[in-house]
C-alpha cells in the first residue's frame, strides 16, 4: 500500500499528520509513505525527523488583507495555483497512493483536488471546532471528511461523509498515569500547574506570566513549570522581565525553560495546564482528563482557538480568559482557585476526560485502510 498524506505547515496540521502515519506504518510495515507539504520551516523539522520522505509544493495562503501588499501576495498566490497543479498531478502519477489524507492547509486544495479528479481516494481530518477554508472547500470532493468535533458537519457540504473520530495525540501522552509521570520527573508534593504559550512564544502572554512566576516564586502555591518559546531569545527575555521586577533567583518549585521537549510526560503529571487552545493541544488535554486555564490567540483566522475553547468550556473543562482581560495576577489567581479545589479540579478533570478520544489515531487509520479495501 501507498500513503500520501499533505499538511500545513504548523503543528497543529502536522502533530495529527505524523500520529496517523505512525499508526499505519505500525500496521502496515511494509507499505509506502510520502509527505507533501509547502515548504515551511516546521515541515522540513519535523517530518524528516518522524523518518517520512518529504516533497514540496509550489503553493502559498490567500490573504484576508486589502494593502497593497496582500494584493500582491494573493495574485501570486493565484499564479501559483496552476503550478501547484501541474506539480499535484505529477507527484501522483510518480507516487502512485492508493489513498491521500489531508488535515488541512492550503496545500491540500491542490493535492486533494487533483487526486479526487483522478479518482483516487480522498480523505480529510479537522481538528477544530469550525472548519477552515481548505477542509471546508474539498468536503464537496473527499470520500471521507474526518472531524474532531460533532458540530463541524453542519459545514460541509455532504454531512453523509463526516465521520466523528476525535484527534489523535502522539502515544508518549498515553503510557503513564500522572503518578507514574510525576515519579518519573521527580516532582513530588504539591500540584504542578504547567504553562505556554506556543513554541514560537507568545510575547505578551510572557509578559504577564513574569507577574504569575514572581507571585508564586513569593508563595510557593504550587510547583510551576513554564515554557517560554522561541527559544534562547524567549528565554533570555524573560530573565530580563524577572530581573525588572526584582525577581533574582527561582526557587526549587519555580522552572523557567526555552521549550517543553518531553511534553508527553510533563502534560501526564500536571494538575493543571495553562496554555492556548489550538486544536492539537486541546486533543492532548481531553485524552489525558486535565482541567486547564484557556487563553485563545487572538491572531487565529476565524478566531479558530476562542470557538475551541468554548466548548471545552461548555462542557466543563475550562476556565476561559480572553488575552485582552487577563494579567499575571488574574491567571495567577484562576490557578489557585482550582488547585485549592480539590472536588472542583476533580469535576473538570472528568469533564474534560469525557471529551477526549484516546482511541482517534486507530479511528482514522481504520478509516484510511477502509477507502483502500472499498
Amino acid at each position: 500500500m501507498r500513503f500520501l498524506f499533505v499538511c500545513g505547515g504548523s503543528a497543529g496540521h502536522i502533530n495529527p499528520a505524523l500520529a496517523v502515519a505512525g499508526r499505519l506504518r505500525e500496521l502496515c510495515p511494509d507499505a509506502a509513505f510520502m509527505f507533501a507539504g509547502a515548504g515551511r520551516v516546521l515541515e522540513r523539522r519535523l517530518i524528516p525527523a518522524a523518518g517520512f520522505e518529504l516533497t514540496n509544493i509550489t503553493v502559498t495562503g490567500l490573504r484576508r488583507g486589502v494593502s497593497p501588499a496582500d494584493i500582491r501576495h494573493n495574485l501570486m498566490t493565484l499564479r501559483n495555483l496552476s503550478v501547484a497543479k501541474k506539480e499535484s498531478r505529477e507527484l501522483l502519477e510518480n507516487f502512485r497512493p492508493d489513498v491521500v489524507f489531508g488535515t488541512g492547509g492550503y496545500v491540500c486544495w491542490p493535492v486533494l483536488r487533483e487526486a479526487a479528479r483522478m479518482g483516487i481516494p480522498t480523505a480529510t481530518h479537522e481538528s477544530n471546532a469550525v472548519p477552515g477554508l481548505t477542509t471546508k472547500m474539498l468536503s464537496g470532493y473527499v470520500d471521507k471528511a474526518m472531524v474532531a468535533f460533532p458540530s463541524v458537519g453542519e459545514h460541509y457540504k455532504r454531512p453523509e461523509r463526516v465521520v466523528l473520530t476525535g484527534t489523535p495525540v502522539r502515544e508518549d501522552f498515553l503510557q503513564m498515569t500522572r503518578e507514574e509521570a510525576k515519579r518519573k520527573l521527580g516532582l513530588t508534593g504539591k500540584p504542578l500547574a504547567v504553562s505556554f504559550w506556543g513554541s514560537l512564544g507568545a510575547d505578551n502572554m510572557n509578559s504577564m506570566m513574569a507577574d504569575f512566576i514572581r507571585l508564586n516564586a513569593a508563595s510557593g502555591a504550587m510547583l510551576h513549570l513554564h515554557a517560554t518559546g522561541n527559544g534562547e531569545t524567549g528565554l533570555d527575555k524573560m530573565r530580563e522581565r524577572l530581573d525588572r521586577i526584582h525577581v533574582s533567583g527561582l526557587p526549587q518549585w519555580e522552572t523557567v525553560q526555552a521549550y517543553i521537549d518531553n511534553m508527553g510526560p510533563v502534560m501526564t503529571a500536571a494538575d493543571l495546564i495553562l496554555c492556548r487552545a489550538g486544536a492539537s493541544t486541546l486533543a492532548e488535554i481531553t485524552a489525558l482528563g486535565r482541567a486547564c486555564v484557556l487563553v485563545p490567540s487572538p491572531n487565529v483566522t476565524n478566531d479558530q482557538q476562542t470557538k475551541n475553547a468554548r466548548e471545552l468550556e461548555k462542557a466543563g473543562g475550562a476556565v476561559v480568559l480572553t488575552e485582552s482581560e487577563c494579567t499575571g495576577k488574574k491567571l495567577y489567581d484562576a490557578a489557585c482557585s482550582l488547585i485549592e479545589d480539590k472536588k472542583r479540579l476533580e469535576a473538570m478533570e472528568k469533564a474534560s476526560r469525557a471529551l477526549g478520544v484516546p482511541d482517534a489515531c486507530d479511528r482514522i487509520a481504520g478509516e484510511i485502510l477502509n477507502l483502500i479495501h472499498k
